[in-house]
């Protein structure tokens, strides 16, 4: 029997659990492609852009990217206080493969959708 400590651990270095799922996220890869758009931006623009995330959310999101260090975050010491969010190296990296991704789902979504709705009606039949 495998001890709860040694499955975390297998947990812990499977990269899809361990880092796509961190910008896998409603989100975050709005956020990044915005962020790689612009360029260095502001809070208040990037809420701008996006009028239906929460500040909260925003913010959250913002924190998990830079704790991964696909965002940097510069601060301004300025009155008022300027910060302004950026990509990274690391982020600009994942740009072209959220292109790429953005390219597949427009190709296969009318067939996903089609199949969802088959299994959904599928389901109340049952």
């Amino acid at each position: 029997m495998i001890k709860k400590e040694e499955k975390n651990s297998i947990i812990e270095i499977c990269p899809i659990r361990n880092v796509v799922a961190r910008f896998g996220n409603k989100w975050a890869l709005l956020l990044i492609l915005i962020l790689d758009e612009n360029g260095p931006i502001r809070f208040n623009q990037l809420s701008k852009q996006i009028p239906d995330i929460s500040t909260k959310v925003l913010a959250n999101t913002l924190h998990v990217l830079e704790a991964d260090g696909l965002v940097s975050r510069t601060v301004f010491p300025e009155v008022p206080l300027r910060v302004e969010y950026a990509l990274t190296d690391t982020g600009k990296s994942l740009v072209p493969i959220i292109h790429t991704l953005t390219e597949w789902a427009l190709q296969n979504m009318k067939p996903i959708l089609k199949h969802r709705r088959a299994a959904e009606k599928q389901a109340g039949k049952a």
